[in-house]
């Protein structure tokens, strides 16, 4: 057994943790051997990065690691609750959007592609999900803490909606609710967009044409999104949304926040592999409904970190000096080093809040992610700043060898390429693991 403060020092040995009930301490224990330690360079890359990583590099070693899953499991049965069934090994590969593992023509078993993530899809979990969804009124703690450790990919359009609240538990009224919200989204198409510039102010033509600049560089290393369909619908989305929130209007970083929505919705509607899904072979009423989906529960996700894009975004420079402090906490020589060379965390970890992480990461893997930030509800903001903490740490080691420039071009094209489930779980495993050791002493972060 080592006690909590080995692990904050920054030690590198993977863990597999357990809270134990023992008063006023939180235990790891060692699962398996200590990883060799990779090697390090400075990726040789241009500092201008458009998107996501098109560089691979240095990968962590999480072999042995517990998943996010098992970790919050648990958790949960320390405090005498028991939520989790055996984790399943990974299924294999897909390339569905978001690793849906659909049975469709157009599916593919491309290994090089992420997996869908065992426990996600384990045959006892997916009973469970559907004996709660079919449930006359949903138990939203308990789809919460099951939707936490991922969704089958089949039900995250229902249980996304129900996350956010767009959808109404009570199965009697969901379709009603649903129906009169997206013909509220119907209506504001012709009163908002579909008319001329004429018609609109100054301010309004300004913003559709930022957003139109920003549609075509949305994910642009996944082809289905620069379809110019796709674009139009995507534009449509984001100018609805921003004449109807003049409190903060548009800002950059919106865009890549509908996306993970936009592909959940559209998989109700199309099958196969995301890169050929055609948008044009849809209803007009599908497209409306969509749309209003995606908007509504956009709007529910940005309700509550609104202070986030309003003027000078105090919401997230609160977040990065949270950050900031959590990082000195857990591995103070990655903080000094990152300090004495000058690097602020302003610097790189906007972007990180701005986006939720979604350029950081391969794009199959976003809705796994999201599976987790929409089961924490109110929590979510607190919980990113210790998931952007877990995955600035994956790469201690490194970090504390670079010099500033070599510094700033590696955060900057992170070697996440080919990342799958299992280090976006590592990242999710640690994240959790430390606030809930924050929750225990919240002196610690007392100054933040």
């Amino acid at each position: 057994m080592l006690p909590v403060e080995d692990y904050l020092r920054g030690t590198q040995w993977v863990y597999y943790f357990r809270l134990l009930k023992v008063p006023g301490k939180i235990l790891l224990s060692r699962k398996g051997a200590e990883p060799a330690a990779p090697s390090v360079s400075s990726p040789a890359v241009s500092p201008y990065r458009k998107d996501v990583d098109e560089e691979a590099g240095i990968s962590p070693n999480v072999s042995g690691a517990a998943s996010a899953s098992t970790i919050k499991a648990d958790a949960s049965r320390s405090n005498g609750s028991d939520t989790s069934e055996g984790v399943a090994e990974n299924e294999r590969p897909s390339s569905s959007p978001f690793g849906h593992s659909s049975s469709s023509k157009g599916s593919s078993t491309d290994t090089s592609r992420p997996s869908t993530g065992g426990r996600a899809t384990d045959s006892a979990r997916v009973a469970r999900f559907k004996k709660e969804l079919a449930s006359p009124a949903v138990n939203l703690d308990a789809l919460r803490e099951l939707a936490w450790s991922g969704v089958p990919p089949d039900m995250r359009p229902i249980v996304w909606r129900l996350l956010v609240g767009y959808a109404p538990p009570n199965a009697d009224r969901r379709e009603v609710v649903l129906e009169r919200k997206r013909q509220e989204y119907i209506d504001c198409i012709p009163q908002y967009y579909d008319i001329s510039d004429a018609d609109r102010t100054e301010d309004e033509r300004t913003m559709l044409r930022q957003i139109s600049v920003d549609a075509p560089r949305t994910v642009p290393d996944v082809t289905f999104f620069q379809h110019p369909e796709m674009q139009t619908s995507l534009i449509r989305v984001l100018y609805i949304w921003a004449i109807r929130h003049p409190a903060s209007g548009y800002v950059q970083g919106i865009n890549d926040l509908a996306t993970p929505f936009i592909v959940v919705f559209l998989s109700e509607y199309l099958e196969g592999d995301m890169e050929n899904w055609d948008i044009t072979k849809l209803t007009p009423e599908i497209v409306n409904n969509y749309e209003a989906d995606c908007y509504w529960c956009l709007s529910k996700l940005l309700d509550g970190v609104q202070d986030h894009y309003t003027f000078a975004q105090p919401g997230i420079q609160r977040l990065v000096f949270k950050l900031k402090e959590l990082v000195r906490r857990i591995d103070e020589p990655v903080s000094t080093h990152i300090e004495e060379q000058g690097l602020e965390f302003l610097q790189f970890a906007f972007r990180w809040f701005n986006c939720l992480l979604i350029r950081e990461i391969p794009f199959p893997l976003v809705g796994r992610l999201w599976d987790t930030y929409l089961s924490e509800g109110d929590a979510f903001p607190e919980y990113l700043v210790y998931v952007c903490a877990s995955f600035l740490l994956t790469w201690s080691d490194q970090l504390q060898q670079l010099d500033f420039q070599e510094m700033v071009l590696f955060i900057q094209h992170l070697p996440t390429k080919n990342w799958t489930h299992q280090e976006l779980e590592m990242v999710l495993s640690r994240a959790f693991m430390w606030r809930v050791m924050f929750q225990q002493a919240p002196s610690h972060l007392s100054s933040g």
